[in-house]
């Protein structure tokens, strides 16, 4: 019976946690942003505060579904998260919440999103004003990413593009790899577990875990280093690279489990 009333809990939560995120996305461009507008001229200033409101508030988000028992969080490397400058960081993407939580940690954090999400009503206006990047182009991507990067800002990149298929063996793209050889960057690589599965591709919000999801993150013990650019052989090393990292992501995870 407990068990029961539980997941009834935790479905009221997800839902209640998901309309208010909705709500944040409809409201915060209404009435946040346009003073941002105001208060700042110049476009990448405007970029850079519009980002710390998200992370703000994605902050607020994520203490919000711990308080209400949705989740267990469990983050490391809090510190080291919040000084990274001009990282690429590279993360397994098992649920829903992924971007959420690792923008909730890092100030300055810029992503890849998808071009789709660009014309999503509770996504558009925070999605356009922070400066995100969008898919949609690969050669603007790369020329994005580089200018991000050299700005100073840490963009997130999942290198599977999509999450996680609940047992399965990671599968990565090769997006990821062109972007760590092309921009050059430094590499910060984050492992993501949760447990018991919950918030996947195949799962709509209201089909939560039979008990509380413990959510656990941290920088990897190894780090992946970046191999010697070769600008000749661009095409293979993306292939090559996109092979280490998925063994190397599915390592840590196999060891943690």
């Amino acid at each position: 019976m407990l068990t029961k009333l539980g997941r009834f809990w935790r479905i009221l939560a997800t839902g209640f946690c998901f309309s208010v995120f909705g709500l944040g996305g409809l409201l915060v461009p209404l009435f946040v942003l346009p003073i941002q507008f105001l208060l700042y001229r110049d476009k990448q200033k405007r970029r850079k505060a519009a980002r710390f409101t998200v992370h703000l508030l994605f902050k607020f988000f994520v203490g919000l579904m711990g308080m209400l028992g949705i989740f267990k969080f469990t983050i490391a490397d809090k510190k080291q998260f919040a000084n990274l400058h001009g990282k690429l960081v590279l993360a397994n993407h098992p649920t829903l919440i992924d971007v959420v939580v690792l923008i909730s940690l890092i100030p300055n954090a810029d992503c890849v999103v998808k071009a789709h999400l660009f014309s999503n009503p509770f996504m558009r206006g925070v999605i356009k004003s922070t400066g995100y990047i969008s898919n949609d182009c690969p050669d603007g991507l790369l020329t994005d990413c580089a200018a991000s990067l050299a700005s100073g800002n840490n963009v997130i990149v999942f290198p599977e593009g999509t999450r996680t298929t609940p047992g399965q063996a990671l599968k990565f793209k090769r997006g990821a790899a062109n972007i760590a050889l092309r921009c050059r960057a430094e590499i910060v690589s984050v492992l993501i577990h949760v447990s018991p599965s919950t918030l996947t591709k195949s799962e709509m919000w209201y089909e939560v875990a039979p008990t509380q999801a413990k959510f656990d993150l941290a920088m990897t013990r190894q780090q992946l280093q970046l191999p010697v650019v070769d600008t000749a052989k661009l095409t293979q090393q993306a292939r090559s690279f996109t092979r280490e990292m998925q063994a190397f992501f599915q390592g840590e995870l196999d060891t943690y489990e």
